[in-house]
């Protein structure tokens, strides 16, 4: 029997878990001092915590509605940004195009590479070019539904309050122990796209996106496997797995990374001096009828 009978999934118990433990290692190193081993740990907790941000937003957490905003608001406080962008930065765009054209955030709209310098930046790029999107949504609401505009106005002012109260009370603290976490974790969650998508084709079946399937997902909530989340996102980050095992034989060799760790070392650190280990572009085969895509022929967006 579910202890948590409002919880719509008891491995949640686990995402449950890092939504406690990540401000309670900013408050006992705000009480105590600044602890390396700490600090690193609310490193890792801010990338589980974007992770859980996206889950979140893809299928809620709760059955309850009031649960659920709860959660949205100590998200949104913990991740230092308003949960409400996923909707139209995410699920109405990257979700619907698939890297494709049409999706603003596709790491080839800013060049078709796969380097350090190029993750490293993609978050920035990715911001200026989605939030155009999260501004025309929220004018719409506050036109069309009032009630939920408010709602997300609230997150908005959740979020910069929290930051204001916290930098008054003590902004060394605020900066190094809170903020520093919280972008740090932003980065992640944005540069995400960049590991899963850069030198995917988005023309392909199953081509647009890469798959880890190392130890990271034991931590990070199956967030590696990536093409069996596009393929079913509204199914529980637990499930993941099993449908994984399903698509692996139809996903490019060249998609399905045994590892991130191991990724991020061969492509990023070790390929500039190693041309043999570089990353190269599914796109730049030439298309033909197994690459077609409903996506191609959309306007750039």
């Amino acid at each position: 029997m579910n202890p948590l009978p409002m919880l719509r999934n008891q491995r949640d118990w686990q995402s449950l878990a890092y939504l406690v433990a990540q401000p309670s290692l900013m408050y006992w190193q705000w009480r105590h001092g600044w602890q390396p081993l700490l600090f690193g740990l609310s490193l890792l907790l801010a990338i589980g915590i974007s992770i859980i941000h996206h889950n979140h937003a893809h299928l809620p957490l709760w059955r309850g509605r009031r649960a659920n905003r709860a959660t949205d608001l100590w998200i949104t406080l913990l991740q230092g940004h308003p949960t409400c962008v996923f909707h139209p930065a995410h699920n109405r765009n990257h979700h619907r195009h698939r890297h494709g054209p049409s999706d603003c955030s596709r790491t080839w709209r800013f060049g078709d590479h796969n380097h350090l310098l190029g993750w490293l930046l993609h978050p920035l790029l990715a911001v200026v070019a989605v939030y155009p999107l999260v501004w025309q949504w929220l004018r719409s609401l506050r036109r069309r539904a009032p009630r939920v505009w408010r709602w997300y106005l609230l997150q908005y002012l959740a979020w910069l309050g929290s930051w204001c109260l916290l930098l008054a009370m003590d902004p060394g603290k605020a900066l190094l122990l809170v903020i520093v976490p919280q972008l740090f974790g932003l980065h992640w969650l944005l540069g995400a796209n960049y590991l899963q998508h850069a030198h995917a084709d988005d023309r392909g079946h199953l081509a647009y996106a890469r798959n880890f399937e190392g130890a990271s997902n034991l931590i990070w909530f199956n967030i590696g496997l990536h093409t069996a989340h596009h393929e079913h996102a509204r199914a529980h980050w637990s499930h993941l797995p099993a449908l994984h095992a399903r698509y692996r034989a139809a996903i490019p060799a060249r998609l399905l990374e045994p590892g991130l760790s191991g990724y991020i070392t061969r492509v990023f650190l070790l390929a500039p001096w190693v041309p043999r280990l570089r990353s190269h572009s599914l796109r730049g085969h030439r298309p033909d009828r197994n690459l077609s895509s409903p996506y191609m022929d959309r306007k750039d967006c």
